[in-house]
């Protein structure tokens, strides 16, 4: 969880220094980390990742993870 959650914060810093897709994809790379990590770990040392099934969890944090990324790459760059 630790490990996300540095990830988020690192995209939150990106996207406050004016960087929206860098930090969008960071972003969007820590929701996928949170939906790998969700898989391959056991329910014991996966922590605050654990809401729901591990199968829902997984599907729900691709996805986001997923239409981040394609959002961050489908908004125009600033001219």
């Amino acid at each position: 969880m630790i490990v996300v959650l540095c990830g988020v914060a690192v995209a939150l810093v990106l996207v406050g220094l004016d960087y929206f897709r860098r930090g969008s994809v960071v972003l969007a790379g820590s929701v996928l980390l949170a939906a790998f990590l969700r898989l391959f770990l056991p329910e014991r040392e996966a922590g605050l990742l654990v809401v729901r099934s591990r199968k829902v969890d997984v599907l729900v944090l691709g996805v986001l993870g997923a239409l981040l990324a394609l959002f961050a790459f489908w908004v125009p760059p600033p001219r």
